[in-house]
């Protein structure tokens, strides 16, 4: 793969991940889509694909950053850089990055397993206990029960967008050689 090729392939994934993204901003508009988001899919995706797998990280969150700015902007009319989970929801995207960094070999099975654990991780990390709840273990419970129905859209959200993230890649790999990596033009 030659260093423009490389600079293709990037870009190519940077219009994916960015057309993805447009769907996070317009789930604002439906609230029964409230949290049936791409961000997962886009965090795997990033962390598969990426060569340099500093990119994946910096392209995601960047992405998440953005449409962050864009979803308060439209939301309160003023731009805001972050509230209250902030340090939160960007470590459980760079750990969803990572995620997908370890996946070795993409197929339905890989993908299917690997977009549960987004979920997860933002559930985890991002539901710890607020204003809303006690500082205790008890409160921390009480906080993840609360945010289960939020969570499943989000699961959903990220079957959805990842069958379409990695199966549309996967099949432009098909047809244009500067997708491939080294391995596939070898055959």
């Amino acid at each position: 793969m030659t260093a423009k090729d490389n600079t293709n392939r990037n870009l190519f994934l940077i219009i994916m991940i960015a057309i993805a993204a447009i769907f996070r901003v317009l789930a604002l508009y439906f609230p029964s889509l409230y949290n049936f988001t791409p961000v997962g899919a886009i965090a795997l995706f990033g962390g598969v694909y990426f060569k340099d797998k500093w990119k994946g990280y910096i392209v995601v969150l960047a992405t998440l950053f953005f449409t962050d700015l864009v979803i308060n902007y439209l939301r309160t009319s003023t731009i805001t850089f972050g509230y209250s989970v902030t340090f939160w929801v960007y470590l459980s995207f760079a750990l969803m990055v990572l995620v997908g960094s370890l996946i070795k070999k993409v197929n339905v099975l890989n993908i299917l397993l690997a977009s549960t654990a987004p979920v997860l991780i933002h559930w985890l990390l991002t539901d710890l206990p607020g204003e809303l709840y006690p500082h205790t273990l008890a409160g921390y419970g009480q906080s993840l029960v609360a945010a289960i129905p939020f969570e499943y859209n989000l699961l959903y959200g990220t079957f959805v967008f990842s069958a379409i993230l990695f199966g549309s890649f996967e099949l432009a790999k098909n047809k244009y050689t500067f997708l491939q990596d080294k391995k596939q033009l070898a055959l």
